[in-house]
């Protein structure tokens, strides 16, 4: 609805018409560049674990991909809440996504993260990085207890003891930081000796 003073010459068919984005909680690749530029955009991330009977962490699930220049980069389940989503909405999207549909993760009764990650274009401010943007993301680590089949830009899961995930060699291999989201999530749930 219009609240303008209309011009002496104006007739109802000047004004443009506005429609709703087909999906509003998607923004096309031109918007999204335009709102990572201006504001920081909220993210979840899951560390998939296997548990034993009696919840103690057995494996971690490592995601192996390219990244835009084609070297081959360790990372985890993760991305963007859409608007209007609930954050247990997001990460139960992202694990399907990312895992395939017959991963079944056992999302926690109540979803408090393990830390909050800040990522920032510049290095240095804190210890994650992403040149794409100020994001802020909200990390989980999550049982998963399916047959895990990466999907969308993930090329395998790679499941290793939570010594070999938290080594070296798989920190240095993981991009941003998320080496140290590692480290924090399994020292949450106590699988760090």
């Amino acid at each position: 609805m219009s609240v303008r003073t209309p011009d002496p010459d104006w007739n109802p068919g000047d004004e443009p018409v506005v429609r709703p984005p087909a999906n509003p909680g998607w923004l096309s690749d031109l918007e999204l560049a335009e709102v990572r530029g201006r504001l920081p955009l909220l993210y979840v991330e899951a560390v998939p674990v296997r548990v034993d009977g009696l919840g103690q962490v057995t494996e971690v699930g490592v995601l192996l991909r390219a990244n835009a220049v084609g070297e081959m980069t360790r990372t985890l389940v993760s991305g963007r809440v859409m608007y209007g989503e609930t954050i247990r909405d997001a990460l139960f999207r992202h694990l399907e996504k990312d895992l395939g549909p017959m991963a079944f993760p056992l999302l926690p009764a109540s979803p408090v993260p393990f830390t909050v990650a800040e990522y920032f274009p510049l290095p240095g401010i804190t210890p994650f990085t992403d040149e794409r943007q100020h994001a802020v993301s909200l990390a989980f680590v999550v049982p998963v207890t399916g047959t895990c089949e990466p999907r969308q830009d993930a090329l395998e899961v790679t499941w290793m003891t939570p010594a070999e995930a938290v080594g070296d060699t798989v920190v240095s291999e993981m991009e941003g930081g998320r080496g140290l989201l590692v480290k924090q999530g399994l020292a949450s749930v106590g699988a760090l000796r």
